[in-house]
């Protein structure tokens, strides 16, 4: 195995990245990158613990699905499909 990263990867978790919401982004790469705990990033940013674990979770979600699927949005939940939204 080389250590060369996939250009193509990295262009989505890039593009991911920069679709997220802002704050969401921020906690993503304060815990990711700067190796902060959340305790600290949600002293910081004001939320509860739980808040920032629940950002955490929805940015990996989110990195995922554009890691597996490209700039394609996602699909609408059912319910929205039957309101009309």
């Amino acid at each position: 195995m080389t250590d060369t990263p996939d250009l193509e990867r990295l262009e989505r978790l890039e593009a991911a990245l920069l679709t997220m919401p802002r704050l969401r982004r921020e906690i993503f790469l304060a815990v990711r990158l700067d190796a902060m705990r959340y305790e600290d990033v949600a002293r910081i940013t004001g939320l509860s613990v739980r808040a920032v674990e629940r950002q955490m979770a929805r940015a990996i979600a989110h990195i995922g699905y554009h890691l597996r699927h490209g700039a394609a949005q996602p699909p609408r939940r059912w319910w929205y499909r039957r309101r009309g939204k």
